[in-house]
């Protein structure tokens, strides 16, 4: 019997205001989306590139980013395809107005990468691995 190879993995964002979510990634990270507002359970999924997000709107409580709710965590973190992308992706998405919580720079496990909160205050990573020896500490040797 063999085994089924997973394609893809989609975040799931329960947000406030389904619409007004999808148009920030829509005009601040140039995602497309595909709305399903009329759906029982309404939702929009945005893709960039090779990344897809499922937005669904919340139908109770409060939503809480996990920097708030648990104290820690980005909510996602998005690789660009090198290093120099993260420079790229952050000169483009501050041109654009995003709210950045901190600028490029390199992380103490590896990483170059900077912090943005978005529209409903969720931290978003994007970085890429610069220091593999630091952030893997010794696994592939």
């Amino acid at each position: 019997m063999s085994t089924a190879r997973l394609d893809n993995a989609a975040a799931v964002f329960i947000t406030p205001d389904v619409r007004r979510t999808a148009g920030y990634y829509r005009d601040v990270f140039g995602f497309t989306v595909v709305e399903h507002y009329d759906a029982e359970e309404v939702f929009a999924a945005i893709y960039r590139d090779s990344v897809e997000i499922l937005l669904v709107q919340a139908r109770r409580g409060e939503f809480q980013p996990n920097a708030v709710r648990y104290g820690a965590g980005f909510d996602i973190y998005f690789d660009p395809d090198t290093v120099e992308g993260v420079d790229s992706m952050y000169e483009e998405l501050k041109a654009k107005g995003a709210r950045v919580v901190r600028e490029p720079a390199m992380a103490a496990y590896g990483t170059y990468e900077f912090v943005l909160e978005d529209v409903d205050g969720r931290l978003i990573g994007i970085g890429r691995i610069r220091d593999r020896e630091t952030f893997f500490r010794g696994i592939f040797e």
